[in-house]
């Protein structure tokens, strides 16, 4: 159905347009072109890092960098059971074997005295997930990795732009990974981005991207690679949307304080800003009582032509991986009780009183 205020949709008033023309007129429409450079380039200055490899999506990202590892069939990735399923499900394509752990109250990202207890003989890496833009423990964590000799991949899909201590999220960890889906803070319709400051790495996983090609002969592979290139065109949108990102993330920071402000007077409790972070919201979301009232809520939003989601199903309780019994109540609670609202950076003020006004009749009557 149509909804009069969706979940999300991207804002494509930048030089999108112009750009992808200019790719159109050049006939550089598939993975080699200009702007392929250009977006990794600016997209590196932007959040700090040194290095980058453009991909097709944020799910092929996590896995060229577990790849790009070694990590495979024998080892342990400890990773948040309140994530989205893809954080997950590329480790199982890997060949490796995912841990789960609870998450904090505080912030909803993965707990560090959780991930201290999972490291066992086998466990080679953390994956931390900045879920929703607000950004994990990271000082904690690190510490942790040194002291175990264990890698640290950031799952950054959520929170291009976020900071912890004032460093922007993806600069943290060995690798990390963004992706630029079209309901992301900017987008490229479908696309992803893995950074790292270390040039091995970066070398390691721009050589599997390309089907394994060997620098040294033409059309001669040396090793099992992938076809997970990005697109010329995508990253010329992504390039032009890069350019606006600051303007965007100021927008949903600044609508997540409305939404703030509008639902105060009912029992909700917002995804809030950590002390020392920079949330950046790619959704606002919240938690209400119980499931039973989350259920009515969002039937009532739906009523009202207004989307909703529910937050994340912690990923341990889903058929594949439940035979293993497992109690992680934060992950389980939040899954259970959250509501992510719409969350686009140009939402409307008659879009906004649409959503005060179900709000008003679903508590008040």
């Amino acid at each position: 159905m149509g909804y009069k205020v969706p979940i999300y949709q991207p804002s494509l008033s930048g030089n999108e347009k112009k750009y992808v023309n200019e790719c159109l007129d050049s006939s550089w429409i598939s993975s080699r072109g200009d702007f392929i450079g250009r977006f990794e380039n600016e997209f590196i200055k932007y959040i700090g890092s040194n290095h980058a490899v453009s991909v097709s999506n944020g799910t092929v990202a996590l896995h060229l960098a577990l790849v790009t590892l070694g990590i495979g069939p024998g080892d342990e990735v400890i990773v948040p059971s309140f994530t989205y399923i893809a954080s997950v499900s590329t480790i199982c394509h890997a060949g490796a074997t995912p841990v789960f752990v609870d998450s904090l109250y505080s912030s909803w990202q993965i707990d560090p005295a959780q991930i201290r207890k999972a490291i066992t003989s086998k466990t080679r890496a953390i994956m931390v997930v900045h879920l929703y833009g607000q950004p994990c423990e990271m000082d904690e964590i690190v510490k942790i990795a040194k002291e175990f000799k264990l890698f640290v991949i950031e799952d950054c899909a959520e929170a291009f732009g976020s900071e912890y201590n004032g460093k922007r999220v993806g600069t943290f960890g060995d690798i990390a990974c963004f992706s630029f889906y079209g309901n992301k803070t900017i987008t490229t319709g479908e696309g992803g981005m893995v950074v790292t400051n270390d040039e091995t790495l970066w070398d390691r996983a721009y050589h599997l991207r390309m089907h394994g090609l060997a620098k040294y002969r033409e059309y001669w592979h040396d090793v099992l690679g992938f076809n997970y290139r990005m697109t010329n065109i995508c990253a010329a949108i992504g390039l032009a949307q890069l350019e606006k990102a600051d303007e965007k993330i100021s927008a949903k920071r600044k609508l997540a304080q409305k939404f703030m402000e509008i639902l105060k007077e009912y029992p909700v409790d917002f995804h809030k800003e950590v002390q020392g972070t920079f949330h950046t919201y790619w959704m606002i979301s919240i938690l209400v009582e119980n499931r039973n009232v989350r259920e009515k809520l969002r039937e009532q939003l739906k009523s009202d032509s207004i989307e909703t989601r529910p937050t994340f199903y912690p990923v341990h309780t889903m058929p594949m991986f439940s035979q293993k019994y497992q109690k992680l109540p934060v992950a389980e609670d939040i899954g259970w009780r959250g509501i992510n609202l719409p969350s686009f950076p140009t939402i409307s003020d008659e879009q906004l009183e649409l959503i005060a006004a179900s709000f008003r009749k679903f508590f008040k009557d």
